[in-house]
């Protein structure tokens, strides 16, 4: 079956998309990837997007043809992937599209006389399935959040399928805008997995870089390079109790988008940081949560860490991480046919195809909903 893997992230950089052949079922299922494409959005669409994500009033009218607008954007992308690996958009099987994350809450809290969590990714189905002429599968949180699950992380259910070992505990860690950790003990179950968003991953540092370079990031983590952490100021913001709260737990920009640096940067001020100090202690955050993350089942040098996402190209990054977590073997996805950018388009593959087979895509114990569900929405062409 071929499928095709649509992504959008938190950070709303950009559309990624992994053409992946998948056979078999369950935990045996095998996985090919024919091609992956990623394409930026403009200033002016991230801008959009970004503002929808963070504002706390927005019209309806804007919503709506926002969620329009991206539907045709993923099946551009979608149509733009065929075409440059040689493939008519037809051949495709099925489109799992995961969406544009604009809210998620996880937890439940009060509204209208009930206690109530949400999740929302925009992203219209109906325009991609119009416009492909193939199934497309969508809106993969919505049922793990209505079974009390938090709706994340899902990418669990790739990790346990393609990095576990019967030999040895293995951390994936995806650094995204978010980032996030799935503990495999050596020969564990999928009852076993546990799996936790750490914190921001580069939604901080992508917002500072914006500010203080005018780019969407720090490449290479240059900035943060030339600046030291302040100790004072990094304290401060580690004494978040979401850092030790046990899972599961989820963030997203509610958490960590334009308030959260607002305040990091008004303090920064005070302190008369510079910009590669406040980028640097920004960076040290990232490594030191991902690093507390680590030490929730065993002693860090336990892990063998294979990692992905954008934040493995942040070499300041990653050299804060090894520093913070000493004794971990660090690996890239790409060891593992995980190619690191691909990862998260690859998983709304295996999760599109999962649904197709009406197996479950949620690991109960990770998200904490009430049993395993068959994840996803199906729009016919």
């Amino acid at each position: 079956m071929l499928v095709a893997g649509v992504m959008s992230g938190t950070s709303g950089d950009g559309v990624d998309v992994a053409l992946v052949e998948i056979r078999g079922r369950g935990w045996e299922r095998r996985l090919k990837l024919v091609a992956f494409e990623s394409w930026p959005y403009s200033a002016r669409e991230r801008a959009e997007i970004l503002s929808a994500a963070n504002a706390a009033a927005i019209s309806v009218a804007e919503l709506a043809r926002l969620h329009v607008w991206l539907g045709e954007r993923f099946a551009e992308a979608v149509e733009c992937a065929c075409r440059r690996a040689g493939l008519e958009p037809r051949s495709l099987d099925l489109v799992a599209s995961h969406g544009q994350t604009i809210y998620h809450q996880g937890h439940p809290s009060p509204f209208l006389g009930k206690r109530l969590a949400a999740t929302w990714q925009l992203g219209e189905p109906a325009a991609m399935a119009a416009r492909l002429q193939v199934p497309v599968m969508a809106n993969f949180r919505a049922l793990d959040v209505a079974l009390g699950g938090q709706g994340a992380p899902l990418a669990p259910f790739l990790d346990y399928l393609c990095l576990r070992s019967p030999r040895r505990p293995r951390a994936a860690l995806n650094i995204g805008g978010i980032a996030n950790l799935t503990l495999l003990p050596a020969g564990c179950s999928p009852a076993a997995v546990v799996a936790f968003d750490t914190g921001p991953g580069n939604m901080v540092l992508d917002a500072l870089a914006e500010k203080f370079l005018g780019r969407r990031y720090d490449r290479g983590g240059k900035l943060a390079a030339r600046g030291e952490a302040h100790p004072g100021l990094l304290a401060q913001l580690l004494r978040d109790r979401f850092y030790r709260r046990p899972p599961p737990k989820s963030a997203g920009r509610e958490q960590y988008g334009r308030e959260f640096v607002a305040a990091l940067l008004a303090e920064a001020r005070r302190l008369r940081l510079s910009p590669a100090a406040t980028m640097a202690t920004a960076a040290e955050l990232t490594a030191q949560t991902i690093a507390l993350g680590l030490q929730w089942k065993a002693p860090l040098a336990a892990w063998e860490v294979v990692a992905s996402g954008g934040g493995v190209r942040n070499r300041e990054l990653m050299r804060r991480l090894e520093r913070a977590a000493p004794g971990c073997r660090f690996l890239s996805s790409d060891e593992f046919g995980l190619p690191a950018g691909a990862k998260e388009a690859i998983l709304m593959a295996v999760l599109g195809h999962a649904a197709w087979c009406g197996e479950p895509g949620n690991l109960p114990g990770v998200t904490g909903a009430r049993r395993p569900s068959r994840l996803g929405q199906m729009q016919w062409a």
